[in-house]
């Protein structure tokens, strides 16, 4: 029986990839013309534009003479846009981000006159299962997804929203190529065929593909191909709604509660959450600071900032695009991330910092912002000499205030020593504002050269292996044959183990000790400082060395007593279950058939996870380490992975390119790098308290 074929044309727009961000606009420049001029001439009856908002901006920048044009098309429903202001990666971004991305996107839409929304997630690498519910609060209620799916039906009911599986892909630029219209049909057909297998009465055809205009004689090439497929198939031009009209019985047939990782049909590209850590360190300071600066604001009811914040909100999200932040871009993209991310924490800080000028916020004074009581260890620093407080350092600079004052300029006497303090703070209530003092409770902290600990947390070093309580850590180096996607493993290759070479004391208060441990390998030593603080239920690791080694990955392995079988880690702000094989050995498993992704045992992380299960329990709360491995008993938390190419032909981990073999030598990480977690033991509300600690949202 002939089907119907519903087809939409659409460009999956990247902002920058394998080409930087000023090129690729002027494409889209040529692009959006020609659809622009096909949509005006009712050459087609319209376009869909990749579910974003962010390339119609960059696009009317450029064209303003354009805007009328556009404003009647969307009202019109013949192109629509949103509701997302940035395609961005929806496992290293935060709830908050995300919900922003979600606040603008739809703001400009509806500003255009858009009022149908689709959650459009064609090509991110995987999909949270959080995202439905932050699609509802913004009474998005249709969603439309790719990768992970596995062998799913082409729709079915994803958290209770009706979602459409793209069985084949966005990706069809069939109607594009050099060649006779026989075989754009015989093409077609594999592919219909095949996306017919999964649905039932009607077919969703995306007609489309990465920066990809519309062939000027697509109405005639469709009615051609028509005319050879006519036993089979009927493709009419339409919408995606068009397609949630026709299927709408068909949603509740299958249903999913989970996230979408599964590799099996398409890649997930699981290495992209190790690729380039410095980006994804800027990117979660960038979040919290920024998002800090808003609580701030709002505290003081201060409106002023509003634009600058959805400014720096939006060259944010434009770097969490799944390209930008997932590090699999160009040298030069990246360097223009490393410059947004700069400029983020410019604005962000300085709005911190006028309104502590503007409202007279003492230095030694502490709000709380994080929503919940807090107590623990806070810094503030002087660029005076304050007696009674415990000191954790000093640098040269100038004293903010006299930076912010828009009546002085600070000239060269003003250069002078800032000094950095410690302090312990109890049960300081939301939104409440307190005077810093001088630690009063007696210290609990203990330190020597080989041990470290107060009543909550012990590190110890036995025989050149470090302990915290009953786990040992280490490092372990292992071979990277891989690419900025994908870590491809050496099958025979077993890693190379550092352990503590020596140690040294480099601070001892009543409030903050810290030791330096030096970790030998087989080439070079990688030097770590480790804190406490009094009272504290966690310790501080911060790696901070020189990597002058190419194509390998640099773990931290965690020994637990049993084999790990579940792992809670934080996604969009929520902790979920993530179960593994512990015993699955992916140097085992590397495809031998074209067309394949290895399966691993890693997973991606926004601020940290748990292992709480019997006879293993272990927290780790990191600073922009997004991925976590699991190997039998073992946790390994990747630190640095080094690679040099975009998308190696020849990855032992994936026998198909996921993108061009351009060579990327900063994705080497030649040079310093720097990693920073906290360790603790515990339940849920632990890794609460550790992550309000870390994550505090108090101003001092």
């Amino acid at each position: 029986m002939r089907k119907q074929v519903i087809a939409y044309l659409h460009t999956h727009w990247d902002r920058e990839w394998y080409r930087e961000f000023e090129i690729f606009r002027m494409r889209l420049l040529r692009v959006f013309d020609n659809v622009l001029e096909m949509l005006s001439k009712n050459k087609i009856p319209c376009f869909y534009f990749d579910g974003q908002v962010s390339a119609l901006e960059d696009y009317l920048e450029m064209r303003p003479e354009k805007e009328e044009l556009v404003y009647s098309l969307v009202r019109h429903k013949r192109l629509f846009i949103g509701p997302f202001y940035c395609l961005v990666d929806e496992f290293l971004t935060d709830k908050t981000c995300f919900e922003k991305n979600l606040e603008i996107g739809i703001k400009t839409a509806m500003k255009f006159g858009c009022t149908d929304f689709i959650g459009y997630l064609a090509d991110t690498f995987g999909h949270s299962q959080n995202v439905v519910d932050v699609l509802r609060d913004f009474g998005v209620d249709k969603c439309m997804v790719w990768r992970g799916c596995g062998d799913f039906p082409a729709d079915f009911s994803w958290c209770g929203m009706d979602t459409v599986n793209l069985v084949r892909g966005y990706f069809n630029d069939v109607f594009s190529i050099d060649a006779p219209i026989e075989k754009k049909a015989e093409l077609l057909k594999k592919n219909l065929d095949m996306i017919a297998e999964k649905s039932k009465d009607c077919i969703l055809l995306p007609i489309g593909a990465d920066h990809l205009g519309v062939e000027t004689d697509i109405d005639e090439q469709i009615e051609a191909v028509n005319e050879i497929l006519k036993e089979d198939y009927y493709i009419k031009l339409g919408s995606p709604f068009d397609y949630f009209k026709c299927a709408e019985a068909n949603f509740k047939d299958f249903e999913w509660n989970d996230e979408l990782r599964d590799n099996s049909k398409t890649f997930t590209l699981q290495g992209c959450y190790s690729s380039r850590l410095d980006l994804k360190a800027l990117n979660v300071k960038c979040s919290y600071k920024l998002d800090l600066a808003t609580r701030f604001a709002k505290f003081h009811n201060e409106t002023r900032y509003d634009n600058l914040i959805e400014y720096a909100y939006k060259m944010l999200l434009q770097n969490q695009a799944h390209d930008g932040i997932c590090g699999c871009s160009t040298d030069d993209v990246h360097a223009e991330n490393k410059i947004r991310y700069k400029k983020i924490l410019q604005i962000a800080e300085t709005i911190i910092d006028e309104l502590k000028f503007v409202y007279k916020f003492d230095e030694r004074k502490i709000l709380n912002l994080s929503g919940q009581e807090f107590s623990g260890v806070v810094e503030f620093t002087s660029s005076k000499p304050v007696e009674g407080y415990d000191k954790a350092g000093s640098r040269k600079g100038f004293d903010k205030y006299l930076l912010t004052d828009t009546q002085r300029i600070p000239v060269t006497e003003d250069y002078t020593n800032i000094y950095t303090y410690i302090t312990e703070v109890e049960n300081i209530k939301p939104d409440e504002i307190e005077y810093l003092m001088p630690a009063i409770t007696r210290s609990d902290l203990r330190i020597s050269e080989n041990s470290m600990e107060n009543s909550n947390i012990e590190l110890k070093i036995i025989d050149k292996k470090l302990y915290v309580n009953d786990v040992a850590i280490s490092l372990v180096d292992f071979a990277d044959l891989g690419d900025s996607y994908n870590n491809g493993p050496d099958a025979k290759d077993c890693g190379n183990t550092y352990n503590v070479l020596r140690t040294k004391i480099v601070l001892n208060t009543p409030t903050r000790v810290a030791l330096r441990v030096d970790f030998e390998g087989a080439w070079d030593v990688i030097p770590a400082t480790i804190s406490l603080d009094k009272h504290s239920t966690s310790l501080r690791f911060e790696f901070d060395w020189d990597n002058s080694k190419k194509n390998h990955l640099l773990e931290v392995k965690f020994e637990l007593n049993n084999p790990i079988r579940e792992v809670f880690s934080e996604d969009m702000n929520t902790l979920i279950k993530r179960n593994f094989e512990p015993d699955y050995d992916i140097r085992k498993n590397l495809p031998q058939t074209r067309g394949l992704e290895a399966r691993t045992n890693t997973a991606p992380m926004q601020r940290g996870l748990l292992i709480d299960e019997e006879g293993n329990n272990l927290g780790i709360v990191t600073v922009g380490l997004t991925q976590y491995e699991v190997f039998q008993n073992s946790l390994y938390l990747p630190i640095l992975r080094s690679t040099g190419v975009i998308s190696n032909p020849y990855n032992p981990a994936r026998t198909t390119p996921a993108g061009p073999p351009i060579e990327v030598e900063d994705l080497q990480q030649i040079g310093r790098n720097r990693a920073e977690f906290y360790v603790f033991f515990g339940n849920e509300n632990a890794f609460r308290d550790v992550i309000n600690q870390v994550y505090s949202y108090v101003i001092v």
